[in-house]
């Protein structure tokens, strides 16, 4: 996937940079390019805008921006720094770590000057590890504020629409989520409620068609862009980069409207194309085996294209093998629903083929997977009680609601009157899951859980039932029992093209490809194989394509640089 740059000797168009996708990332490059006074182009293969930044929850992990400083929550740039020591290790250079760090901060105050972006605290969201040393149990995540998807104009017709329908007028945010949750077991939940039905018919007498999560945040962006002259092409393929005899990358070839089209780059190429989760053959090279079957949650237009063409370069690739994985289900309709809450539900285990639990249900949903893959616990069953069907939110079903007809029909969920029909049911031994049943139950009534410690960690509890001593323990004795089939999902892949501080584009041996940048899934996470906190996808995509677009602003144009050698 690259063209040398001396096939032919004409360009269709020419930019200062050329961005590669329209999520988060790509759009911060964008805004940044504009900033810094830069003629900027995103082009993108779909025929919608936004990315798996659409279909995402919209948390933004950044620690020390103006959001949080604004209502008083400062970090110390040494304490981040432990916290991601403590997680990351020596998987991902130091200087990358402290360019986020120090350039995150930054990103947040530039889009902040847009009259169209404003964040608001996702409050008490706690950091995945709070308990590591610089960890904060209140949380560092941000989230966009709801915005009326109308302002758009024209533009709202491409924007890619979010994974689930909701009903007209109806907007949730990540603050709110975490209370309605609890709508059957607290008042502060039934005050949420009464207050989101409330917003909702306000917005249906107005009609306003509000965007919360990560489409909030898609919006928010593309209305900045607009007061820019950065240009946005859909259903515009890269087919490959341009690179010149020296290996300078200095283009890209996109295919636009049925044609080939050679763009010129006279500062740099930004790749925010997201990964490969929706390439079956890299998913089979690359991913665990548990892993190959997809149920991702991310845009199906990610194939791993920015990865391919960076490898046609020289790129070097790393941590391949994972991502940002995602217990989920899917419905008889195909749709992969993620399951964050559900994990902290009180009366409810996850069980292993053999029956038995294998890790701490409520930990970090990529914790959670890494030891599912690890030991090979598959299939694994959400296993339930009446109550907990009556007091709680399941796979997006409320409190009170019945299971969709075709879930019961398909074998999504299965239900018995006893814990050991129901084990027959899904094809485990009915002693083991008794016995795991029974187990969990003297251990919720004793308040603690001596074989994972749930409930130990900030996080754990976050979702939790706070009307309970333990908010995640309760006993499972409520029959008809239940049975949910789960999958290993993703919100996306993990590893691609190797970069350094600026967000430069490395070979196998150290050296930069000039003019390549990469962002987002694209790049090799600044995660390392871990999750700091909410967000910590979206906010070092966001972060690492504001430090490329500046990096390339500072260096000089290769066109002027060429014009002067011309000259001597």
């Amino acid at each position: 996937m690259s063209t040398p740059e001396n096939t032919r000797d004409t360009w269709d168009e020419e930019y200062d940079v050329v961005i590669v996708g329209s999520g988060a990332g790509g759009m911060t490059a964008a805004l940044t390019a504009a900033d810094r006074g830069l003629k900027a182009l995103i082009v993108e293969k779909a025929d919608v805008y936004g990315g798996s930044t659409a279909l995402s929850g919209g948390g933004v992990w950044v620690p020390n921006n103006p959001a949080l400083r604004r209502i008083g929550i400062v970090d110390e740039p040494a304490d981040v720094r432990a916290y991601l020591d403590s997680i990351v290790g020596d998987q991902v250079p130091s200087a990358n770590l402290d360019a986020y760090i120090a350039q995150g901060p930054k990103m947040i105050e530039l889009l902040e000057r847009s009259p169209h972006i404003a964040f608001q605290w996702c409050t008490g969201y706690a950091d995945y590890h709070p308990e590591n040393p610089g960890g904060r149990p209140a949380g560092r995540s941000i989230e966009p504020k709801p915005v009326d998807s109308k302002k758009l104009g024209v533009d709202q017709a491409q924007l890619r629409p979010a994974a689930l329908a909701t009903p007209p007028g109806l907007y949730i945010t990540q603050k709110d989520f975490v209370q309605l949750n609890m709508v059957a077991r607290t008042w502060k939940a039934r005050r949420t409620a009464f207050v989101t039905g409330l917003r909702a018919v306000q917005a249906v007498v107005l009609r306003r068609q509000m965007a919360t999560l990560g489409q909030a945040l898609i919006v928010r962006l593309r209305l900045a862009l607009k007061d820019t002259d950065a240009r946005l092409w859909l259903s515009s393929p890269m087919q490959s980069l341009i690179v010149d005899d020296a290996g300078t990358v200095t283009g890209v070839e996109v295919t636009r409207g049925g044609k080939s089209r050679r763009i010129r780059a006279t500062r740099g190429v930004v790749m925010a194309s997201g990964g490969f989760e929706f390439n079956q053959e890299m998913r089979n090279r690359y991913l665990p085996e548990g892993a190959h079957p997809n149920f991702s949650a991310a845009a199906d237009s990610n194939t791993g294209d920015g990865i391919r063409a960076g490898e046609a370069v020289g790129a070097a690739v790393s941590l391949m093998d994972d991502a940002w994985w995602m217990p989920s289900l899917q419905t008889p309709k195909g749709i992969n629903q993620v399951l964050v809450s559900e994990r902290s539900v009180p009366r409810a285990i996850i069980v292993d083929q053999h029956g038995r639990r294998f890790t701490n249900e409520a930990s970090p949903y990529v914790t959670f997977t890494h030891d599912q893959l690890a030991g090979g616990h598959e299939p694994t069953w959400f296993i339930f009680d009446a109550l907990a069907k009556k007091r709680y939110q399941i796979g997006g079903v409320m409190p009170g609601q019945k299971f969709p007809k075709s879930w019961m029909s398909s074998g999504l969920i299965r239900t018995a009157a006893t814990i050991e029909e129901l084990a027959t049911q899904i094809g485990v031994d009915p002693a083991a899951l008794r016995g795991t049943v029974d187990r969990y139950n003297g251990m919720a009534a004793g308040g603690h859980d001596d074989d994972f410690n749930r409930g130990d960690s900030a996080y754990d509890r976050y979702y939790g039932d706070p009307t309970l001593p333990n908010p995640v323990l309760d006993a499972l004795d409520q029959g008809p029992f239940y049975a949910l089939q789960m999958r290993v999902g993703d919100l996306g892949t993990k590893g691609g093209l190797v970069y350094n501080e600026h967000a430069q584009v490395l070979r196998a041996d150290g050296s930069v490809i000039d003019g390549l940048y990469a962002t987002g899934n694209t790049s090799a996470a600044v995660m390392g194989n871990e999750y700091a906190g909410p967000g910590a996808t979206i906010g070092p995509a966001m972060t690492f394509g504001y430090v490329a677009v500046n990096h390339l602003a500072d260096a000089p144009s290769r066109a002027s640089a060429a014009a002067s050698r011309a000259t001597r």
